[in-house]
């Protein structure tokens, strides 16, 4: 069975790299509106890109996971207008939710430089509302209630000051927090915490927030923090 890919994405990538990777593409493809571009010239990036050794494969389509499907499904009862995404990684959240919100501004911190780099070149190449920083959540100086919502999805589990993380998500957000955990315990060695119902349930009421609804799927903890 073919893989499916966002090649929306893909090639917006594509023309994000072609100078620094000297990659031969019509000029055309380049300069014309990400938007506007047909399938098949988009097909013709995503190809060009393959023959030049770019990794497309990150640009897998995530949609189909249960957890992803369970946030996307509560975000589209909202529709933001922003939305901060802390530890964005590998896109498996993030690609989803712009192909499925396309009006939202988007602003993704990593602590990664490459993963940052990733993201800066799809803005680069056409997705112009989505920005990357390289930031650490609980050391960043930005006004209070920036962002709608603030998704920590499968992130707090790694971040070992999760107190100050948390407090950080409940003062930028204006209308909700989304976090998903693993909901036992597992064998990866970057996961410092495990964040049951209750341990979740302090930590965002000692930051202020009281209204919190709980869901899981397949191994997963969903929480949404209502601040309305």
């Amino acid at each position: 069975m073919q893989e499916r890919m966002d090649i929306h994405l893909a090639a917006a990538y594509v023309r994000g790299m072609a100078e620094q990777e000297k990659i031969p593409v019509d000029e055309a493809l380049l300069k014309a509106p990400l938007d506007m571009l047909l399938d098949a010239e988009k097909e013709a990036l995503v190809n060009a890109g393959k023959a030049a050794g770019l990794k497309m494969y990150r640009f897998k389509r995530h949609d189909e996971l249960p957890r992803v499907k369970a946030v996307l499904g509560f975000l589209q009862g909202i529709w933001p207008e922003s939305l901060l995404d802390v530890g964005s990684g590998r896109g498996v959240f993030l690609f989803p939710f712009l192909d499925a919100f396309p009006n939202t501004q988007v602003t993704s911190v990593d602590l990664l430089p490459h993963r940052v780099a990733l993201l800066n070149a799809l803005r680069l190449g056409g997705v112009e509302r989505l920005q990357a920083l390289q930031q650490d959540i609980c050391k960043w100086d930005i006004k209070d209630k920036s962002f709608d919502v603030v998704t920590m999805l499968e992130v707090l589990e790694h971040i070992p000051d999760v107190e100050k993380a948390v407090q950080a998500a409940v003062r930028l957000a204006k209308r909700y927090v989304v976090v998903s955990v693993p909901s036992k315990p597992d064998d990866n060695p970057e996961h410092i915490h495990l964040l049951t119902k209750d341990v979740l349930t302090g930590l965002f009421r000692r930051a202020g927030c009281m209204r919190l609804h709980f869901g899981g799927v397949n191994g997963h903890l969903i929480m949404t923090a209502c601040l309305e």
